[in-house]
């Protein structure tokens, strides 16, 4: 059960729960990109320590996400615009079940990677050890995982940039307060 500071400050607002839950999951799915683009491309000691990095932030991400998933299942969001066309309801519901399922799906996928490759890699930030999922082992089965990381997350960044690019049309040409719905206030 909702309470008062977790409530919506108004039917047309998400709560304060999930707005931070938003913001946290989308900063570390902004992170997490480079990152791991950087480890993945150069194979030095830097390379290896922004893979870690990656890892402990994929980990970060799906344990986030869970929250997420278990607040949105008893928390209605607001209310779409009644402006929107039926179309555009479909697109925008489809939209974030299809991020839902991406920020589940990469991180698990990313993490059958890392138990199913031969090399063991550090991650869990240091402060604890993440344990290796049960899956066959070998290159076989990484490379299999490897695909759907890969291009899930060419998904993903596609699905950020077209996400972003729809807040800020809500923002400034259908002026309907949806981007103002998810942004922290101030005070």
């Amino acid at each position: 059960m909702a309470t008062n500071a977790d409530a919506p400050n108004q039917l047309t607002r998400y709560s304060r729960t999930a707005i931070l839950l938003h913001w946290s999951i989308a900063t570390c799915v902004l992170a997490t990109i480079p990152i791991g683009w950087y480890g993945a491309t150069f194979k030095t000691a830097a390379g290896q320590s922004a893979t870690n990095l990656h890892k402990s932030i994929g980990i970060a991400i799906l344990a986030l996400t869970l929250v997420r998933v278990a607040w949105r299942l008893g928390h209605r969001p607001p209310p779409l615009p009644t402006a929107m066309t039926p179309m555009m309801r479909r697109i925008a519901r489809a939209t974030h079940v299809l991020f839902y399922v991406l920020l589940l799906v990469l991180p698990l996928s990313g993490w059958w990677m890392s138990s199913a490759v031969p090399v063991r890699h550090a991650f869990g930030f240091g402060l604890f050890d993440v344990p290796f999922l049960p899956v066959p082992r070998g290159w076989a089965s990484a490379g299999g995982a490897h695909f759907i990381h890969v291009n899930l997350a060419w998904l993903m960044v596609g699905l950020a940039v077209l996400h972003i690019l729809a807040a800020l049309r809500h923002r400034f040409i259908e002026r309907d307060g949806v981007l103002t719905r998810m942004l922290p206030r101030l005070t």
